[in-house]
């Protein structure tokens, strides 16, 4: 804890916005649950809000299934629903505040920077005594061009620029008529908002380890700059699946519906292709089958599409902190054709499982009529995943 902010100092609250799906980061679940160094990628910006003594309550703003992972919350914090966008959601956490004071002040973060420290808040703190808005800022190393159609232009003077991280500082009172003579308008961070009432907004030196969780491979950076251990390991895992193919049945495989003549027969929809996908999912974590989490003993399953299992296995190799960085999958049927549908099935396995679509290979073979995929009597699939795991 540090006890740097003057003791004359106003209030002060602090939002950490969670709101966001993090889909572009490839990590299977929400980025902000995402686990670095042991612990959720939030709970390092929480634990360092909560613990600087200037900061007199806050407001977590989530969903429901990030505060359920999360908490309990720190004393004093409360939670605020997202918006559909950024400016939304800090809006929210605004009117969470209710009867605090116009003259406290108010920190907002991003959830995706976890690399908060007491030092920057103490700067931001001490810089906010002279002005109405405060950000942390990093010049920019490298040179910049204007770039279009793929070739670079010219060189764009970095002198003038500067980088903006979060959190970023307000009087609570300024921040409130920004957000309310702005509901029309959108804007990145909040400081933008400000500055269009005509405020000024001051500028403090921020910090590289304030580094955006954006992509899977900031992950590694992020473990750098903070000092974590994050070795990984490879596994591999290999699932096979066989379904009865019978009359008047809708046909799902890779989790889309084929027109077809014929269905196949399971417990669930008996999407084929999806349960070869999640057994070797499971297997590569080392965590038994679907049969494992999803007994057919179990009625509550029976008739269930299948893409829930496969979000399943995604979501319990993200929680060990892990990635998916593969799925190999080979369809193996007489009929229908499964060409014109591979595009569909590598989107859909994409989604279900939150990862880029470059990472999901979909194959297709007959078996030139031997045997009963030969014969039309049935389906069959096998798929192998590769998983980065953290070394225990």
């Amino acid at each position: 804890m540090t006890d740097s902010a003057p003791s004359s100092a106003p209030r002060v609250a602090a939002v950490l916005l969670a709101g966001g799906q993090g889909t572009r980061a490839g990590l299977g679940q929400p980025k902000q649950l995402a686990m670095l160094g042991g612990k959720p990628v939030l709970r390092w910006s929480l634990d360092a809000l909560a613990a600087h003594s200037a900061i007199s309550g806050g407001v977590l703003v989530a969903n429901d299934d990030v505060m359920a992972a999360i908490a309990p919350l720190p004393h004093a914090w409360i939670s605020a629903s997202p918006g559909a966008k950024r400016q939304q959601s800090v809006a929210h956490a605004i009117a969470a505040l209710g009867d605090w004071e116009d003259d406290a002040w108010i920190l907002i973060h991003d959830a995706a920077r976890p690399g908060l420290s007491a030092a920057v808040i103490d700067r931001l703190l001490a810089a906010l005594q002279d002005a109405e808005a405060v950000i942390p800022t990093l010049p920019v190393p490298d040179t910049l061009v204007e770039q279009a159609a793929g070739e670079a232009g010219d060189v764009v003077d970095r002198s003038a620029l500067a980088r903006v991280q979060t959190p970023q500082a307000f009087r609570l009172g300024t921040l409130r008529r920004a957000h309310a003579e702005s509901v029309e308008a959108t804007a990145t961070d909040d400081a933008q908002l400000v500055r269009r009432l005509g405020i000024p907004v001051a500028a403090v030196p921020g910090d590289a380890r304030l580094h955006k969780l954006t992509y899977a491979e900031d992950m590694a950076i992020l473990s750098g700059l903070l000092g974590i251990d994050h070795a990984m390991r490879t596994a591999v895992g290999m699932g096979y699946d066989v379904h009865r193919l019978v009359a008047d049945k809708p046909l799902w495989i890779g989790g889309i519906e084929i027109a077809h003549s014929h269905g196949l027969e399971g417990h669930s929809d008996a999407d084929v292709a999806l349960h070869a996908v999640t057994d070797a999912i499971l297997g590569g974590a080392a965590e038994g089958d679907i049969g494992t989490f999803f007994p057919p003993s179990d009625p509550q399953w029976r008739g269930a599409a299948s893409w829930r299992f496969l979000a399943f296995a995604g979501e319990r190799v993200a929680a060990r902190g892990g990635r998916i960085d593969h799925i190999d999958l080979t369809i193996i049927a007489e009929a229908p054709k499964i060409g014109p549908h591979r595009p569909a099935i590598r989107a859909r396995i994409a989604e279900i499982l939150n990862i880029p679509i470059d990472r999901v290979s979909v194959k297709a073979t007959t078996t030139e009529r031997l045997g009963f995929t030969g014969r039309r009597e049935g389906i069959a699939a096998q798929a192998v995943a590769t998983l980065s795991l953290p070394v225990n």
